[in-house]
């Protein structure tokens, strides 16, 4: 037989999934894997997908998404972002923020482009990279620089290959944010060399301590150079509802929507009006989210700080605890194993999210309070006899 495509060998299964497969089958296991909010989607955006289905909302929508989601988009957007985007052009409503992510690779890229990503940086870029037959090159960023691109690592990094650079604020793995000064420096940069960007905020809305989030697309001249993406799944709890976004230059997105046309047609038609119910009912229900992500994050940050062999990065935002392993001695995938095998404990060893970041695991704090409770409780009692 002839053999497969040398893409579909390349990209290979995430890490964190085989984490997760490898607890099946085992009992009592405490679960820090998948990033997925553990509480239910808010009653009125269900009641609103529910109304549009009886009503007959069954057909094809427009590739790009109905229009008012995509107005009320442009409206969200201009208040948090203090930028006009035009709802029939610029932006396009996609399969949640993976499809976003990957038609504007999908647009920009050529086979041979590199990628410049954070290493740590969340695992299925550099996967969606390889789809497109381009090249992901990791920087390493860390905690003495908030795991944000240090600039003069940064320009060191590209090359005449480069093509874009992936920024993620706030960030997975680490829950950090970028600052507008650090973006400043950044863009100046990106400027320089001509390349395009690609800012991913589907995280935007969790954060923690007052802190707010800059996008780099704010910055003089950068709205013409990058795309930002955007999700339903983490701010509102609707991961499996698959709704998400792009917003960027008419020349982009309307390449984005030719693409859609050939990928997926468009989103599920009463998905998108659930989304709209989000943007246009009542912000109680994130903020009572982010207040009980807040709650579990200093359960989280408390629980670990007293553990010798260990050192937490306070996250910023998102719903990530990145954790130092090093003073153990072990790697990230030994460390996992042990833990998962000794205290029935599951996280996610460091090396699914770069090629140096193997003294780290992650730890996603949307679980419960008692989950949390209980699953600090274990690792106490691994650590301390480890180190006894």
């Amino acid at each position: 037989m002839k053999a497969l495509s040398v893409v579909s060998q390349a990209v290979t299964p995430s890490p964190i999934r085989e984490m997760f497969n490898r607890a099946l089958g085992m009992e009592g296991v405490i679960r820090f894997t998948v990033g997925e909010p553990d509480f239910p989607t808010p009653d009125h955006i269900v009641d609103a997908a529910v109304a549009a289905l009886r009503r007959g909302e069954h057909k094809y929508t427009p590739n790009a998404g109905i229009m008012p989601l995509r107005q009320a988009i442009a409206q969200r957007t201009n208040q948090t972002h203090r930028l006009e985007y035009a709802p029939a052009e610029e932006i396009i409503v996609t399969t949640g923020g993976m499809e976003a992510l990957l038609l504007t690779m999908m647009t920009i890229l050529d086979p041979g482009d590199e990628v410049l990503l954070g290493d740590p940086s969340w695992t299925n870029y550099s996967r969606q990279v390889l789809i497109c037959s381009a090249a992901p090159r990791f920087v390493q960023v860390d905690a003495a620089h908030d795991f944000l691109f240090a600039p003069e690592a940064l320009e060191a990094a590209i090359t005449d290959k480069t093509k874009a650079v992936i920024i993620n604020s706030p960030a997975n793995p680490t829950g950090s944010i970028g600052s507008r000064e650090v973006l400043e420096r950044l863009a100046n940069i990106i400027i320089r060399h001509d390349l395009w960007v690609i800012s991913d905020e589907v995280y935007r809305e969790l954060v923690y301590d007052g802190n707010a989030v800059f996008s780099m697309a704010m910055l003089p001249g950068m709205r013409e150079r990058t795309v930002v993406v955007n999700s339903f799944s983490k701010t509102y709890a609707m991961t499996g509802w698959r709704v998400g976004y792009a917003l960027g230059p008419a020349c982009i997105i309307g390449n984005m929507v030719k693409l859609q046309e050939n990928v997926s047609a468009c989103v599920n038609s009463a998905a998108q009006y659930g989304a709209l119910a989000a943007l246009e009912g009542p912000r109680e229900p994130v903020d009572r989210m982010v207040r009980a992500y807040g709650k579990r994050r200093q359960m989280v940050l408390d629980g670990l700080a007293s553990l010798p062999g260990l050192s937490c990065y306070a996250p910023q935002g998102a719903f990530y605890a990145l954790v130092d392993i090093s003073a153990t001695g072990m790697k990230a995938e030994a460390f996992a194993m042990d833990l998962l095998e000794k205290a029935r404990v599951i996280v996610v060893p460091g090396h699914a999210f770069g090629e140096t970041s193997d003294k780290y695991v992650r730890l996603s704090f949307a679980a419960s309070e008692e989950t949390i409770r209980e699953g600090i409780r274990r690792i106490r009692k691994y650590m301390l006899g480890k180190i006894g």
